[in-house]
């Protein structure tokens, strides 16, 4: 896997690979921009010891060691539970990848082919791993992204870093060592889920670190008697997980979520929000079937219809994204902001869950749903989707626009995403983390940003 990776070039990938991956990172930034004063971002940031020549934390003027930051950016780029997703292996390898590797780009200069072609390396190894290594019985115990994602982002890393193939194989190995996250938090209501990917990214760095530093680990820590295989899915590891072996590249599989809210509750709202469209009112709804993917239906918290302690057990919950996509109209943030709405906790009490065998037939490469609404008076509204709507780059790019100007100022934002643009011009790819940084005055009322000139172009920081 190391050898097949190191041996990637970045003109091996096709015009729109390349675009994927600028657009995943566009994405990841506006999570990260938009998600910066929640708890759990503002926990994680003052987690982080401050450094002098560190790494960037986004949105702040803050630097920290490289793991912190890139702990702290992991933790702000899925606090909307927005962030993409990869079906086939229920994981999120953009909140580990790119953290790990806007933290290498601010201590080595990376130039920006490397960083495009280290990310596509990253998503291709952790969704093969995540894709072999899970079924929905491991899925309920333990986190995907916990457990595959460091390694993606272990290998990125090392191909970014120029590190040779024994070091590489050490630091994937070193990072599978470190994968954990537990799936209780669905039904204990806690919110160590946001940290999950901050544990991954931080892992990943200090794993390629200790390569390079020589330490050596177990070529064999997928497939070994006590391997990753071994460990978590009981049974050895196939021999034929290859890198780009036929087929599109695995970033292309990856889905930008239009919904802030679980990947499995995604295509339910959407064909929710088209039942809502012939529904005058909710008070004449009397029954509600929503139909998935057993996956969808057994991953923890997707099933839940309360009582709901915070926001995140109902982003996970199935029935309530339906419920209050039907009350609201629409799909956004506001749907989670309260739990308590008597009509939406109607509507949930009144909905039923299924399996559908279509469906699960056709998961993961295609992700289906179905909404039937049943009336008092008899009728029936009913909305099927075969799979989900990802958000289009329009859509990526609207809400980058409006969280990256929110907190960095709206021509700052502008040159951020057109060096993203530009990223293959870029001879120093760490002026995309710089560009993220504020610098800040105090005013009188508080804290407010103040334009910089960061050069987001040319060949030095």
């Amino acid at each position: 896997m190391a050898r097949s990776a190191l041996a990637v070039e970045f003109a091996d990938f096709g015009p729109d690979v390349v675009a994927k991956a600028k657009l995943c990172l566009i994405d990841f930034l506006s999570c990260a921009f938009e998600a910066g004063n929640h708890p759990w971002s503002r926990q994680a940031v003052a987690a982080a010891h401050p450094a002098s020549s560190g790494a960037t934390i986004i949105g702040t003027s803050r630097l920290a060691s490289p793991a912190d930051a890139a702990f702290a950016n992991a933790v702000m780029g899925h606090g909307l539970v927005r962030e993409d997703m990869h079906a086939a292996s229920i994981s999120h390898h953009g909140v580990v990848i790119w953290p790990t590797l806007l933290a290498l780009s601010e201590q080595a200069a990376l130039r920006g082919t490397a960083l495009l072609a280290a990310a596509i390396i990253g998503y291709e190894t952790g969704a093969r791993i995540g894709r072999v290594l899970f079924n929905s019985d491991l899925a309920r115990l333990y986190r995907p992204t916990g457990l595959v994602a460091p390694l993606g982002a272990a290998l990125a890393g090392s191909f970014a870093l120029g590190l040779s193939e024994q070091a590489a194989t050490s630091a994937i190995a070193i990072a599978a060592n470190t994968s954990s996250g537990l799936n209780e938090w669905p039904h204990g209501g806690g919110a160590e889920m946001y940290f999950h990917p901050g544990f991954a990214a931080a892992n990943a760095l200090r794993a390629i670190a200790l390569a390079e530093a020589g330490a050596s680990a177990s070529e064999t820590i997928l497939e070994g008697e006590g391997g990753l295989f071994a460990a978590y899915r009981r049974q050895r590891a196939p021999n034929d997980i290859k890198l780009f072996g036929g087929g599109d590249a695995e970033i292309m599989a990856v889905y930008n979520k239009p919904a802030p809210a679980c990947n499995f509750a995604q295509t339910a709202s959407q064909a929710a929000l088209r039942v809502s469209h012939e529904l005058a009112e909710t008070e004449s709804v009397e029954r509600i079937i929503i139909r998935a993917p057993d996956a969808a239906v057994r991953y923890p918290g997707c099933d839940a219809k309360g009582p709901y302690r915070n926001a995140l057990q109902a982003k996970m919950s199935i029935p309530f994204s339906v419920a209050a996509t039907l009350a609201r109209g629409e799909i956004d943030e506001e749907n989670y902001a309260s739990l308590e709405d008597p009509e939406v906790l109607r509507l949930i009490a009144a909905t039923d869950l299924e399996s559908d065998t279509a469906f699960t037939a056709a998961f993961p490469a295609k992700q289906g749903a179905d909404v039937t609404v049943h009336l008092r008076d008899g009728k029936t509204i009913r909305h099927s989707l075969s799979d989900v709507v990802a958000a289009t780059p329009a859509e990526i790019r609207t809400r980058f626009r409006a969280a990256a100007a929110w907190v960095i100022g709206a021509d700052r934002a502008h040159r951020l995403e057109q060096a993203i643009d530009d990223c293959e011009q870029l001879g120093d790819a760490g002026v995309i983390a710089a560009a993220c940084r504020l610098d800040l005055k105090r005013v009188s009322g508080g804290i407010v940003n103040q334009e910089t000139s960061i050069a987001i172009t040319g060949s030095g920081r």
